[in-house]
Formats: C-alpha cells, sequence, structure tokens
C-alpha cells in the first residue's frame, strides 16, 4: 500500500460511494475500483461492503480507515514541519458543530475564513455533541465544539464561554398558570410537563443531575433530540422544556415563546474547542482553531450569543470532564 491509495480508500468510505470519491479525487472510477482490488489481495481481507446503496467499510476496512486517516494527518503534519511558516495555510479542516453552535457560527466563521485564508477548504458536519466527540475519536473531523466529554487523555480543549439554560414554556399559558416571573427553582420543575431531549443526549444528563442533586423528580412528557420541534411542540402548549438561552432568540424576538431563568445557582453550560491531543495539528487545523475561537469570543461580546466568557480562557489541555 502506499499513501495514494489510502488516500482514495478514506475518500471513498467517506463519501460512501465509488462515483462521488472519483468526483472528488478526479480519477477515474474504474482505477479507484483497481486500487481497493489491489489492497484487499494485498491485505487478504475484504475491506467494502458493496451495495446498489453505496459502500460501506467492513471490520477490516474500519481498522484500515482509522490508521489510514492517522498516517495521512501525520504525513501532512511533517510535511507542514518541514515547510516551516512560509506561505499561507492551505488543505481541508473538517469542523464538528452542535446544531444550536452551527446557526450561530458557521455564517462569521466561513466569512472571516475565506477572507483571512482562501486556501483552506473548510468543511463542515453537524450533530448533536455526542456524535462530534465520536467524529474526533474516530479522526472523521479535526476540531470539535463540544460542551462535555468524559475523562479522555486523547483530548484537548479550550473553555470559550458559559450559557444559561432555562426554562421555556408558550407565551400565554394554555390549561396550568406559567410560573410567576423570576427565577424558577428545580422544585418548581416537578410539577411541569416537561419536553425534553432523549436520556443520554448531554443536555438532559446535565438537567438530570441537577434535579437529582436537589431530590426532584422531573415529569418527562415527550422525549425528542431536535431542538426546532422541541420548540414547536412548546409553543403549541404541549409542555414546557430547558434548553440553553442561546437557542431562542427568534422565538424570544417574535414572541412566541417565553423563558424564565432556571436555579439558584442559575443553571448553566460550558463550551469548548477540543481536537486530539495524540497527533499534531497542521497548520491549516490550527488557525482555524483559533479562528472559530476568536469568533465566538466576539459574538458574545456584540451581544450575538447571550452568554458570559471564560474568566481566562485556559490553554488547551488534556481530557476531563469539562462539565
Amino acid at each position: 500500500m502506499d499513501l495514494r491509495q489510502l488516500r482514495y480508500f478514506v475518500t471513498i468510505v467517506e463519501t460512501g460511494s465509488f462515483s462521488k470519491a472519483a468526483q472528488r479525487l478526479h480519477v477515474a472510477q474504474p482505477a479507484l475500483s483497481q486500487h481497493v482490488r489491489n489492497m484487499e489481495l494485498d491485505l487478504g481481507v475484504e475491506l467494502l461492503f458493496r451495495s446498489s446503496q453505496g459502500v460501506v467499510p467492513t471490520e477490516a476496512g474500519e481498522t484500515l480507515v482509522r490508521h489510514a486517516r492517522l498516517i495521512l494527518s501525520q504525513m501532512e503534519a511533517a510535511r507542514e514541519a518541514v515547510r516551516g511558516s512560509e506561505g499561507e495555510p492551505e488543505g481541508d479542516v473538517r469542523l464538528g458543530l452542535p446544531g444550536t453552535v452551527s446557526q450561530m457560527l458557521c455564517v462569521p466563521l466561513f466569512r472571516e475564513a475565506r477572507r483571512l485564508y482562501p486556501k483552506i477548504r473548510l468543511r463542515v458536519a453537524e450533530a448533536m455533541s455526542g456524535f462530534v466527540l465520536d467524529w474526533l475519536r474516530e479522526d472523521k473531523i479535526d476540531v470539535g465544539v463540544l460542551y462535555r466529554f468524559g475523562a479522555d487523555r486523547s483530548l484537548q480543549a479550550r473553555r470559550v464561554l458559559s450559557e444559561e439554560v432555562c426554562l421555556l414554556g408558550p407565551a400565554e399559558p394554555i390549561d396550568r398558570p406559567h410560573p410567576p416571573p423570576g427565577t424558577v427553582s428545580f422544585a418548581a420543575l416537578a410539577s411541569l410537563p416537561l419536553i425534553l431531549p432523549s436520556p443520554g443526549h448531554g443536555l438532559r444528563d446535565l438537567i438530570e443531575a441537577r434535579a437529582a442533586s436537589e431530590e426532584v423528580s422531573l415529569s418527562t412528557v415527550i422525549d425528542i433530540d431536535t431542538y426546532g420541534q422541541i420548540k414547536l411542540l412548546v409553543e403549541g402548549g404541549l409542555g414546557y422544556s430547558i434548553l440553553p438561552r442561546a437557542a431562542l432568540r427568534e422565538e424570544m424576538a417574535k414572541g412566541s415563546l417565553r423563558a424564565w431563568p432556571l436555579g439558584v445557582p442559575l443553571l448553566s453550560r460550558d463550551l469548548h474547542l477540543v481536537r486530539p491531543a495524540d497527533r499534531p495539528a497542521r497548520r491549516a487545523v490550527r488557525v482555524i482553531e483559533d479562528l472559530a475561537f476568536a469568533t465566538l469570543v466576539r459574538l458574545v461580546r456584540d451581544g450575538v450569543w447571550p452568554a458570559t466568557l471564560a474568566e481566562e480562557a485556559p490553554p488547551a489541555r488534556a481530557g476531563g470532564d469539562l462539565e
């Protein structure tokens, strides 16, 4: 095997299709197929399941693609180290974002990246924080924005901000009186029908941990993992929810939802920029990480993102539960 074959194989797995990989790589599809067959003969194992819907890696293929991504990343880092800091940073940078962060960050980040680093191709994938964490561990992305992660010494993080998580309800009471104005205690949640993300979702874990610490039993009537649908259900009077205030900007502006500060001290969660600590980061990755950090800080300072900046932006550090 050589580096070209590894790059071809990674692209085939990422696109899930020989034809799409051929288009991205500007290589004839039969040539890609032949490269994969040669790799399978060399290794003595099948690397891909092929069907009319596309291709997916076998267990052996998954193992190979993990190693291939690491090898390609290390080769690119070595190339940059030899060249030094001369010239503009270039290449692909893969960024993973939770949905609420993507809505706030993508437009200003892409605008600045295009202006400052025209040779960098920024790729963004959006998912819940737990999936973004998996992508980091599997080397499917270079940098992730996360609200939490477990004790993992293979990751390093910079804390950016802390955002308030609040109780929300419909603009007008429907079948019960609203809580009074002001901060709502966790004890008051016991009497409210709640619409929350599913168990295992980072925000749900945060809410339940706080409720357990205050010995409050929550009444969850609907589990749903899409913030947009949660807000629609609350607007429709099917219950209350608990979401970050930053996710409610449009609804609060038009008056379709009402929000209350929650808990004493206020319920909040921290946002981090995270990347692998166990492999060198290319220069392009580092400058995009720094640009994302600066963009998030500017959004908070300009009042676009209702949050509090970290008192002291700590240097990237390894692992740990940064809840």
